[in-house]
């Protein structure tokens, strides 16, 4: 059953954007800064770290837009 945007995690998040060439460049308290190249263009994506619990959809949809990556390549 798909989940959609519901129950991510930040382990989760950071494998999806791993796959697909992204990497960790800073971090600025509880916020890690990842970044690579896709389709030609840099993206940075910023994902709070707070443990083991799972982002609010609207968090997690941001972190999508930020990557440029199609919701197919996150698994939707």
């Amino acid at each position: 059953m798909p989940r959609g945007a519901l129950n991510w995690n930040y382990k989760e998040v950071v494998s999806v954007l791993k796959d697909h060439g992204f990497t960790l460049r800073h971090i600025e308290g509880s916020h890690h800064y990842f970044i690579a190249t896709v389709n030609g263009i840099m993206r940075q994506v910023c994902i709070p770290f707070h443990g083991k619990k799972t982002f609010r959809p609207r968090t997690l949809n941001s972190m999508i837009r930020q990557s440029g990556l199609t919701k197919k390549e996150w698994g939707f």
